[in-house]
């Protein structure tokens, strides 16, 4: 890190509070009427603590005590803190899905760092759609800003199961659609599947994305992985409070961390995770803000370099916690250290091979973090597809999903929206077999709207009960980083867009092969024509609002699901503020 320290003339809040004028004065004596005397603010640096907690969101419930962790952490580096409270996007309850407003709170704490006198920003958030939301807008505005992730809850129980959040919920409630267990054992299971605050303890999507974090350099070595619950995690979310006051003296701005490089490093890590899809669409976005360019090739190209070695549920055995005492993300990464960029900064250390040094010799348990001469899987944990039903791609996290069908070819059996499954998966009259491929469209960024996680479709209960638990699925919507299954995803373009997904009918034939990285419709080129030229748009599904400002602008899967006016780095000037 640089020695050269910023005066207090130099800082940004120096605009509102240290000019001459009539708002200058107005500034500091509404200052003066929240209570704070001028040695307590004037001359240091303002830090925003932007807080994600609500009554309704598990996963941050206890965020509000860890912003006054680390507010006191600032306070004792010599900095100024102001608490700010920002929308929650809570997995469990908000509606279609908290996916529809991840853009939202991205615009939020875009517009409120640029708009209030702040020198940088300490952002608190971890489930699922918070954390690449609160990093696209702080990347928007380039402030020095250091990211708390909200950790994952303690491991569930049930009898004599260790049981993951997510994953066995899905697990299950299979097992009571087969008959396997009745009411009894599900309200016991209601009880014990998440026992704590904190977000989903596998390597579902919120672990995915605050491991992401790590490896960009935006929170301190080690945070991702603490329990919430933990006093450790209080201990970091006070230390990510000193530590902002410091980087806000070197004028250490989230632009230099957030590099191409540092964005192929999370990939690399994300597919080493053996992640969640949602981390595909969640990179790319955050990466457009940063003003890199980030493809689902460069996902595809680095996913044929790494293994997967991080050995957690919905992929792996282990939670989150036995991540955490066999080393972490620093431990792991020190296993991947040749193909990562270890001379690039991090908000903790001038460089992340200083970061890591020694970080290979404290894994504390090679099953849980596997050696690299024995993955759980041979190359990264997602394959990205092309073809003709996916011209602009598809993901599929193969490594969850049955080998047998990652090679397959099936006749459509297709639902044109999430209700209609709902209501007639399990019908007999289907005809539905273990070899039908299913397929679900107007699910995507327009169609669901929001891109709801529909993605693994439900198996016919009459299946379920001889046996079969997975089967090919399709669709353009997002699954849960809990999930699991031979489930093709992020279908782009789109079906409600008029994407080749609108084309397929029932009794089609569709092939999967995720070795030759292609999914196929096939029939003929000439009769797709015909298909296309009786195709109609469907009618817009808001006339106002932002759902409005939503459909207009949003784009696809491939490039992010962000909107377009807010894509890429930078155009947004600073305010005057005499």
């Amino acid at each position: 890190m640089s020695d050269e320290v910023r005066s207090g003339t130099q800082l940004r809040s120096h605009q509102w509070y240290g000019t001459e004028g009539l708002r200058t004065f107005s500034h500091r004596a509404r200052t003066r009427q929240l209570g704070y005397l001028p040695e307590e603010h004037l001359g240091k640096p303002v830090i925003a603590v932007l807080n994600t907690w609500s009554d309704i969101n598990p996963c941050h419930v206890h965020l509000r005590e860890r912003a006054q962790a680390v507010k006191r952490g600032v306070w004792q580096a010599g900095g100024f803190p102001l608490e700010f409270p920002v929308s929650t996007l809570s997995e469990t309850f908000q509606k279609p899905t908290p996916m529809l407003y991840r853009n939202l709170l991205a615009m939020e704490t875009e517009e409120l760092l640029r708009s209030y006198p702040v020198d940088g920003a300490v952002l608190l958030g971890g489930c699922d759609k918070s954390t690449p939301a609160l990093l696209m807008g702080a990347a928007s505005v380039d402030l020095p800003t250091v990211f708390v992730p909200a950790g994952p809850m303690l491991p569930g129980h049930w009898r004599d199961e260790v049981l993951g959040s997510g994953t066995d919920m899905w697990k299950y409630w299979d097992q009571k659609r087969a008959g396997i267990i009745g009411d009894c054992e599900l309200a016991e299971l209601e009880s014990g599947l998440a026992r704590s605050p904190g977000h989903c303890m596998t390597m579902g999507t919120a672990s995915t994305l605050t491991a992401a974090a790590e490896t960009l350099g935006v929170t301190l070595p080690g945070a991702s992985s603490i329990p919430a619950v933990d006093s450790g995690h209080e201990r970091m979310a006070a230390a990510s409070g000193m530590r902002i006051v410091d980087l806000v003296r070197q004028d250490l701005r989230l632009s230099r961390l957030l590099t191409r490089e540092a964005y192929e490093d999370a990939v690399a890590a994300v597919l080493a995770l053996g992640g969640s899809t949602n981390a595909v669409i969640h990179l790319i976005a955050m990466a457009g803000r940063s003003g890199v360019s980030l493809t689902l090739d460069d996902f595809d190209r680095i996913a044929r370099t790494v293994v997967v070695l991080a050995n957690l549920r919905p992929g792996g055995r282990y939670l989150m916690e036995d991540f955490h005492f066999a080393g972490g993300l620093p431990a792991f990464l020190g296993r991947l250290t040749d193909v990562l960029h270890l001379d690039r900064p991090t908000v903790a250390h001038d460089t992340l091979r200083e970061q890591l040094a020694g970080a290979r010799a404290t894994v504390h348990n090679d099953d849980v973090i596997r050696p690299r001469e024995s993955p759980l899987a041979d190359e990264g944990g997602v394959a990205v597809l092309r073809g003709n039903l996916c011209p602009d791609g598809a993901v599929i996290k193969h490594i969850a999903a049955e080998p047998h069908l990652l090679k397959h070819t099936g006749p459509a059996v297709v639902f044109d929206d999430y209700r209609t499954l709902q209501r007639t998966i399990d019908d007999p009259e289907l005809g539905i077999t273990a070899d039908h491929v299913l397929v679900l469209r107007n699910a995507g960024p327009l169609g669901g709207p929001g891109m709801p996680e529909y993605g693994m479709l439900p198996i016919p209960a009459y299946l379920l009960k001889e046996g079969v638990r997975d089967m090919v699925r399709i669709s353009d919507a997002r699954m849960s980083g809990t999930s699991y299954g031979a489930c093709v995803l992020h279908i782009a373009p789109e079906s409600y867009v008029g994407g080749p997904l609108a084309l397929v009918r029932t009794g089609d034939p569709i092939t999967l092969d995720v070795a030759a990285r292609t999914l196929q419709l096939n029939v003929s080129e000439e009769e797709l024509e015909l298909r296309r030229a009786e195709w109609t748009p469907p009618p817009k599904r808001y006339e106002r609002g932002y759902g409005a400002l939503y459909q207009e602008q949003i784009t696809q899967a491939d490039t992010g699901c962000d909107f377009a006016f807010l894509a890429g780095a930078g155009g947004a000037p600073e305010p005057y503020a005499g």
